[in-house]
């Protein structure tokens, strides 16, 4: 499934042949220390496995592409426990220049659309208090906020809190 927007950018689902670009933008997210809990990306081989783990699977995974160069993902993993595999995690990022422009809606509304398809009746996350456009951005697309970890991760010395948020899919 690829999905090309007026701005030329091309959502599709992952594939083998973009782990490495996948992994490159995940790194560049990362090491912004703003928004993941990755600090920096796993090992290529690390990605390539989880990559081939969520199409095995067939969890949503989606990446953006302009000019063949992936610019941002969106994925749900599936909860593999009988009584939660109801629920998914989500869990997305965007380069710097690509923010800002409509690429986030429209990456989760992708990936929330397949995770429909894939049966998935729940989905949650969490985001750090700090990051109200990702805030904004989840409650668009249908999240609530049910709760806040107080002090959930730690960065260069300084405690942060999260918000856990979540949609039910009809």
């Amino acid at each position: 499934m690829t999905v090309t927007t007026a701005d030329g950018i091309a959502i599709e689902a992952i594939r083998e042949d973009h782990v490495e670009g996948f992994r490159k933008a995940l790194d560049v997210v990362a090491r912004e220390r703003r928004y993941l809990i990755f600090l920096e990306a796993p090992p290529l081989k690390a990605m390539r496995a989880f990559v081939q783990d969520m199409m095995a699977k067939g969890n949503p995974h989606f990446v953006a592409l302009a000019g063949g160069e992936v610019v941002g993902w969106c994925d749900i993993r599936r909860h593999e426990r009988e009584a939660v595999s109801h629920r998914g995690a989500l869990g997305m990022g965007i380069v710097p220049g690509f923010r800002d422009k409509g690429l986030g809606t429209r990456l989760i509304a992708t990936t929330l659309d397949a995770a429909r398809k894939a049966g998935l009746h729940r989905v949650e996350l969490d985001v750090y208090a700090d990051n109200p456009r990702a805030i904004a951005l989840y409650e668009k697309a249908g999240f609530v906020r049910e709760g806040v970890a107080r002090d959930a991760v730690r960065i260069d010395g300084v405690y942060r809190d999260s918000i856990w948020m979540s949609t039910i899919l009809d």
